[in-house]
Formats: structure tokens, C-alpha cells, sequence
């Protein structure tokens, strides 16, 4: 039998199992700590790191994946601190539906709480970076009495205000920069190569700053579902013409009674200004600034960045 038919045999057999028999089998297989959730469209990618697992961690994008937060490997089992990754629907290694009514903050909000309920979460720390940090705020607004901590990093509060920000960012761009974007933005052409040169420069300036970015960092980027990206944001940092454009949570930031720490970087593609404030309108949240980082402070700032980020884990 070749190796094709007998998978394909394994699957059909797989599929004929009653379905009482099912439930003894799964929990005998070990799987490195990796679950497949059915979340509403589909199924989702989760894996248990470390001791004892109460942190969940939210990945940026939107359509990016959980690739580049592996360095939290390196900090929080060490500590005592498991933790989950966790690829969004249509994002790395979770299932990937050709249907673009399911790329709604609405319901990725439902498809945490739905992931928390199969983990057997509650009272658990909820983490989310850049769109993750979006995401964590409207769960920690739906959904905060299952939390015992939030982390907000690396996000603003409103989309109308970062697009602000990014025009600053922008007229500060050299003459001959500004000109390339405005070019091939009015062509419609923002994948070409000069459109792509300026952008990559801005991405060294305000998303990670390091020359050399680590292999999880590029994977990352190489895997993002850039569908997802365009239909949610647009197609790229500067020009948001997506579903979230609208997005704004300043006025409903005192409602989140959680215990919360909100990290930014004086580098980061998302005004310092702007965390700070976010930070202020939070009940009792802490702030936490870096100097010299970006938006991926958690390698280009890392020590300080895991620093005050156990600091608050662990109090």
C-alpha cells in the first residue's frame, strides 16, 4: 500500500470510530502539548508551554500568527509562568475558511471566550500585542470577570488617533520618501519594489529595530494571512482603509476594573503619547515605557520589556 492510501485509509478509519470511543483515545495521545479548538468557523491552533499554564497569549496582525511571541519561551517558564499560544482563525497554524464575514472583532471576541472555555480557563491573565492588544481590550470589556490580570501591549485605543500619529510619522519621513509613498499610492501599486524599500525603512525605525530580525520575527511576517490584513486594516501601517478604521475605546477605557499593565516604547509605531494617556484612563493600571524600543520592544528592548512584564505577572 502506498504511503497516500494508507492515510487516507487512517482518516476514513478515523472518521468511522464511534463516537463514544472517541474521548478515551484523544486524552491517551500525547501531542506536545498542541489542541485544535472548534471555535464558530472553524478550528483553531493552541499550545500549553510551561508549568501549570493561566496566560494566554493574543498575537498581533490582524492574520499574523503566534511565530514571533516564541521568545516568551525564554522568560516566563523559567519563572513558574506557563502560558498558551494561540493562532487566531486564519492565522498560522489554526485553519484558514475562504470567507470574509468571519474577519470581525465581534466575533474574534467570541472565538477568545470560546478557547478560554475549552482550556478550562478562568481567572486567568489575558496578553495581547499590537491587534491582540485591540483584541484583549474589547474581551476585557465583554468578558473581565474571567480575568485576573491584563496586558495591553504595544496598542492605542483608537484607530482615528494612531492614523493621526501615522501622519506625524509620515511628514517626518525625508522629501524623497514621502514622494515614493504618495506615487505609487495614487497608482494603487503599494506592493511595488520602491513603494516596498520606503516601507521596510519605516519598519526598521518603528516596528523592530534590530539589523538582523530573528528567524521567529521573519517567520512571522512571512506567514501572515495578508487577506485577513487587508480586509481588517488595509495594506499597510500607513494606509488603513479596512474594517477597523473606525475602531475608537478612550471613552469605555474606565469600565476595565481588571488589574492592567499597558506597555508602549518611545520608538514604537504607536504614539508614546497616546499609551501613556491609555494607561491614565485605565483604574489603577500600570505603565510601562520603554527608551529605546519599538513596536516588538520584546526583542529589540527584551530584558526590560520581560523585566517589568514579570514584575507584574508575578506581584
Amino acid at each position: 500500500m502506498q504511503r497516500r492510501q494508507f492515510l487516507e485509509a487512517a482518516a476514513a478509519m478515523a472518521l468511522a470510530r464511534p463516537a463514544w470511543a472517541a474521548p478515551n483515545s484523544i486524552t491517551a495521545v500525547k501531542t506536545g502539548g498542541v489542541r485544535m479548538i472548534a471555535v464558530p468557523g472553524g478550528k483553531v491552533w493552541t499550545k500549553a508551554v510551561g508549568p501549570k499554564p493561566n496566560v494566554l497569549l493574543l498575537h498581533g496582525g490582524p492574520g499574523a500568527s503566534h511565530d514571533y511571541m516564541e521568545c516568551f519561551e525564554d522568560f516566563l517558564p523559567p519563572r513558574g509562568l506557563g502560558f498558551y499560544y494561540y493562532d487566531q482563525l486564519g492565522c498560522g497554524n489554526s485553519e484558514h475558511p475562504n470567507d470574509d464575514k468571519l474577519w470581525t472583532i465581534a466575533r474574534y471576541v467570541e472565538e477568545v471566550e470560546v478557547v478560554r472555555k475549552n482550556l478550562g480557563l478562568d481567572r486567568f491573565i489575558l496578553l495581547g500585542h499590537s491587534w491582540g492588544g485591540m483584541l484583549a481590550i474589547e474581551y476585557a470589556l465583554k468578558y473581565q470577570q474571567h480575568l485576573s490580570k491584563l496586558v495591553i501591549s504595544n496598542m492605542t485605543a483608537g484607530i482615528p488617533a494612531y492614523v493621526e500619529h501615522a501622519r506625524v510619522m509620515r511628514a517626518a519621513l525625508p522629501l524623497a520618501d514621502r514622494a515614493t509613498l504618495d506615487k505609487y499610492e495614487a497608482l494603487n501599486k503599494t506592493d511595488a519594489p520602491a513603494y516596498l524599500a520606503v516601507m521596510d525603512k519605516i519598519y526598521h525605525a518603528h516596528v523592530l529595530s534590530l539589523k538582523e530580525w530573528p528567524e521567529p520575527v521573519t517567520r512571522a511576517f512571512t506567514r501572515t494571512n495578508q487577506h485577513i490584513y487587508n480586509v481588517m486594516q488595509g495594506p499597510n501601517e500607513f494606509v488603513i482603509t479596512g474594517t477597523l478604521k473606525n475602531w475608537d475605546r478612550w471613552k469605555d477605557l474606565p469600565k476595565i476594573k481588571t488589574p492592567t499593565l499597558v506597555m508602549g516604547a518611545q520608538n514604537d509605531e504607536m504614539d508614546p503619547a497616546q499609551i501613556r494617556h491609555e494607561a491614565s484612563l485605565i483604574p489603577g493600571a500600570h505603565l510601562w515605557m520603554s527608551n529605546s524600543g519599538t513596536h516588538l520592544a520584546m526583542y529589540d528592548d527584551q530584558q526590560a520589556y520581560f523585566g517589568a512584564l514579570l514584575a507584574f505577572l508575578k506581584a
